[in-house]
């Protein structure tokens, strides 16, 4: 591992050099109140789960490196409100042979979730779920595979991380890893039972290889992207090929070094309603936050097509391009840690269950887009939880927008003694954007859990 830090110090310092231009602007961030990077895509059961190497675990000052150790996952069914599920796999908590978990890579068969992780750049792991939420497992008690695997050595520097699992259309399971160069890209067969590998590693190679496997098939061609290095300015490029594990020819670049970045990159690749998304990561919320961006990465989402002669054209970098799947319906039970943007929030884990919001100050906001109220709604109703208090200002389509209603809050008896709080609003009809403004008198005014309007 020494040798790797030591290559992305290096690349750090390189990248001043090669000049990568950025624009001015950025793609937007997705749970811009936390930081996320390396993401891995699974669409299941309707939503689009993100699962997140997870940057809140890497320190800041003269200590700052990476340092993962657990996975968030987020999801949404809109593509624009995510949901905050929190931590759903940490070592050596759930994985005990492992001190880190990095870049997850998510697949599913026969009703099982299957998370597949770099200890760093020290091989890979693998953790079973019944659900996609987790509580994720390690089932085999060591690395799944590491430089010891037939196949896999021998490399120079070779980084074995940055796993990605793809199942084919004949259900054969083939995971591709690897880093540091053209010729460390590797794919290793799986058996059914997702945990154990069928022969040796085979070696593919790719001009520029970097890191940030991918692979995803769209008309019979089979697409390896990547991570370009330095040099190539790291862009995410792609090979294509009529089979999954040879026979592969440079395609060309799918997206190129994110806005706002100027340092690794990484891509997960997935078809949610007929449409090709790429998630990925870039560094602005740190920046906009004034603190070094280097090990606080966040992520973002846009889309892309593919031409009828099996090229990719580039897909743009955009602030708010991303279309919104449905509307959101206000007259279910929504997850208060489900939103487009905020202001000033933070989540941890509820003791009701899932995810609360938390660390409220007055002026903070949640902001929640496209909700339907359809021909009309009477009131609202939240579950709070609170020491001091204060209240919530229900407003539409803008922090300072029309005023719905307002919620009191009292003191609950405590930041985790839960009660259901009811509230009059003026008679809303049609689509809006939410906005929840949070005002309170003291810092960690109250907790926020769930909300749900009812109709008229």
């Amino acid at each position: 591992m020494c040798n790797y830090f030591r290559t992305r110090f290096f690349l750090i310092v390189l990248l001043s050099f090669i000049g990568i231009s950025q624009c001015v602007w950025a793609d937007y961030p997705i749970a811009s109140h936390r930081y996320l990077a390396d993401p891995g895509a699974l669409v299941y059961n309707g939503r689009v789960y993100l699962y997140c190497s997870n940057d809140d675990d890497n320190p800041t000052g003269e200590k700052s490196s990476y340092q993962m150790n657990s996975i968030v996952c987020i999801s949404s069914s809109d593509l624009k409100n995510w949901t905050d599920h929190g931590v759903v796999f940490q070592v050596p908590r759930d994985a005990a042979w492992a001190p880190k978990s990095w870049a997850p890579s998510p697949a599913t068969r026969d009703g099982k979730i299957f998370l597949y992780f770099g200890n760093g750049g020290n091989g890979i792991g693998v953790a079973k779920s019944d659900n996609p939420l987790g509580p994720f497992k390690d089932p085999i008690g060591k690395a799944l595979v590491s430089s010891e695997t037939p196949g896999v050595m021998p490399a120079r520097n070779m980084w074995l991380f940055d796993p990605m699992t793809f199942i084919d259309d004949d259900g054969q399971a083939y995971m591709y890893f690897g880093g540091n160069g053209d010729n460390n890209v590797r794919v290793i067969k799986l058996n059914k039972d997702m945990i154990s590998v069928d022969g040796p590693a085979i070696p593919l190679t790719a001009q520029d290889f970097f890191e940030a496997s991918w692979m995803h098939k769209e008309n019979g061609i089979y697409y390896f992207s990547y991570s370009s290095n330095p040099r190539a300015q790291m862009r995410i490029d792609y090979m294509k090929s009529i089979s999954p594990i040879s026979g592969f020819t440079y395609g060309g670049v799918i997206s190129k070094q994110p806005p706002l970045n100027d340092n690794n990159n990484h891509q997960a690749i997935f078809k949610f309603n007929g449409v090709w998304y790429e998630a990925y990561h870039n560094r602005i919320v740190a920046k906009q936050a004034n603190i070094p961006p280097t090990y606080k990465r966040n992520i973002c989402l846009d889309s892309f097509s593919h031409n009828p002669d099996g090229t990719i054209n580039v897909m743009e970098n955009t602030a708010d391009g991303v279309k919104q799947q449905a509307s959101l319906n206000p007259f279910d039970r929504t997850e208060a840690e489900t939103f487009n943007a905020q202001s000033g929030i933070k989540t941890e884990v509820c003791k009701a269950g899932g995810m609360n919001v938390c660390q409220i100050d007055n002026g903070d906001f949640i902001k929640v887009r496209g909700v339907d109220f359809g021909k009309g709604a009477a009131s609202f109703q939240a579950s709070v939880a609170a020491t001091s208090g204060g209240s919530i200002e229900i407003r539409l389509d803008g922090k300072d927008g029309q005023l719905m209603g307002t919620l009191p809050v009292a003191n609950t008896g405590g930041d985790q003694s839960w009660k259901t709080l009811t509230c009059k609003i003026k008679s809303v009809k049609g689509i809006h954007d939410l906005f929840f403004v949070f005002k309170g008198k003291k810092e960690n005014a109250f907790n926020f859990d769930w909300w749900k309007f009812s109709a008229k």
